[in-house]
């Protein structure tokens, strides 16, 4: 079975009933975690391009994130069985792996060239922009952690529609179908959700 990436195509919103779908997706992760490879190419089809595009939107480099949502999707190959419905629909279990697969990307990158950097540059002052860089992506990390940490304190049905809304990029409305439910009913939970959040990172500060 080959496992190379194809090329993403362009998203678009959910075809076809959502209920189905997601039952659909459900049925093919239990059947790879089964140790079925034939159910793991629709699986794969299926979450490769919301996967890439979660990843390409936190690398910002095509070439790295085709290579980052690979590891994404061979992870979900190998650990399906971790997989638990309760907890969430699959593309909301497969979004968090890869957003987390991509910030230790970003954070490998970094540590990379700051060890380059001061090899370059051992005998002489790092200039005052390269401190600053660093600085602000290792916050930006760090808050990308933060954020993983507090949204793991939510509910399943605050945090559903916060994961496909911020790291999928799904509107309101796709996610409406996504997920079964009234628009109204995603527009509280959203709303909920964020005053939740919003909670947890404060009284995470003041830890």
């Amino acid at each position: 079975m080959s496992t190379r990436l194809p090329a993403p195509p362009r998203r678009h919103p959910p075809a076809g009933p959502a209920p189905e779908a997601a039952e659909r997706l459900r049925r093919l992760v239990a059947s790879v975690a089964r140790g079925d490879r034939t159910a793991f190419p629709p699986l794969y089809r299926a979450l490769a391009a919301p996967v890439h595009g979660v990843v390409l939107r936190t690398l910002r480099c095509p070439a790295q994130a085709e290579e980052v949502a690979q590891e994404v999707l061979l992870e979900v190959w190998r650990t399906a069985a971790a997989y638990r419905p309760d907890r969430g629909t699959v593309t909301t279990w497969a979004l968090t792996i890869a957003h987390r697969r991509a910030v230790d990307r970003v954070r490998a990158v970094r540590a990379a060239t700051d060890r380059e950097l001061r090899l370059a540059h051992r005998d002489e002052p790092i200039h005052e922009s390269v401190h600053a860089s660093a600085a602000d992506e290792a916050e930006r990390i760090l808050a990308g952690r933060r954020v993983q940490s507090a949204l793991g304190r939510l509910g399943s049905p605050q945090r559903q529609p916060l994961v496909l809304a911020y790291y999928g990029g799904y509107t309101q409305s796709e996610i409406a179908r996504l997920l079964d439910l009234p628009l109204g009913t995603v527009k509280t939970r959203m709303r909920d959700g964020l005053r939740r959040l919003r909670t947890a990172l404060a009284d995470e500060r003041d830890e």
